[in-house]
């Protein structure tokens, strides 16, 4: 997330550097939130969890944005699970002390509350996405979101994992990867899928990816 410099160092003396390795659980559902995390590189997937075991990621995280939303506006729990999905690194804060340190930085309050507004914008899109799109749709959308915030065009990434993070099985996973593939907008290099062509990935994908767009920038943040 770009902090601006003067804000930055307003809060620097309380960041921790921590390595984000693939499959680190963050945070669990309902306990109480200690830190947020802002991330340098890698993802992070929002999950919601139910009784019976079943997983669905509702939101992604990367560069562009920070976890601990509820931190942020006073709150201390939230019931979504925190799992890091492609290895990364960022920096984390005690809670306590970023919701103390905010009261006398606004500006950059008023930029983490923004990317509230974004990633509630995501979430709203993902259920909407969910609901009415098919599989194709939804994987090719998954796709560029992850690869915006990753910045690479090679994805450490299973059918397996995207069929639970699609909240589908894994053969409907794997047909729709296949046409992509057909396509040649995606291909599998030894485990790992590579973006080949972005704009096919695009003209496949549904409308809901377009629909974040505009506010899927730095500028809507500042």
């Amino acid at each position: 997330m770009a902090i601006p410099d003067s804000e930055y160092h307003s809060i620097r003396p309380h960041l921790e550097f921590v390595n984000l390795p693939h499959h680190r659980t963050l945070h669990e559902p309902y306990q109480r939130l200690e830190s947020v995390y802002f991330p340098n590189r890698g993802m992070i997937s929002l999950v919601v969890t139910t009784k019976d075991g079943k997983a669905v990621e509702v939101g992604v995280v990367g560069k562009e944005g920070f976890l601990g939303i509820p931190s942020v506006v006073g709150l201390s729990r939230t019931p979504l699970l925190w799992v890091v999905q492609i290895t990364g690194d960022g920096f984390k804060v005690n809670a306590s002390v970023l919701q103390r340190t905010l009261q006398s930085i606004p500006q950059l309050q008023r930029v983490l509350n923004r990317y509230a507004v974004l990633q509630w914008l995501q979430l709203t899109q993902t259920a909407v996405c969910n609901r009415l799109h098919d599989t194709e749709q939804r994987l090719a959308r998954w796709l560029l979101i992850t690869q915006d915030r990753v910045g690479s065009n090679l994805l450490p990434i299973t059918h397996d994992f995207l069929a639970t993070m699609l909240g589908t099985d894994r053969p409907s996973v794997s047909l729709a990867a296949g046409i992509l593939q057909r396509k040649q907008a995606i291909d599998y290099i030894r485990g790992t899928l590579k973006i080949l062509n972005r704009k096919k990935l695009e003209d496949s994908a549904c409308e809901c990816y377009r629909a974040i767009q505009p506010f899927d920038t730095e500028a809507f943040l500042k």
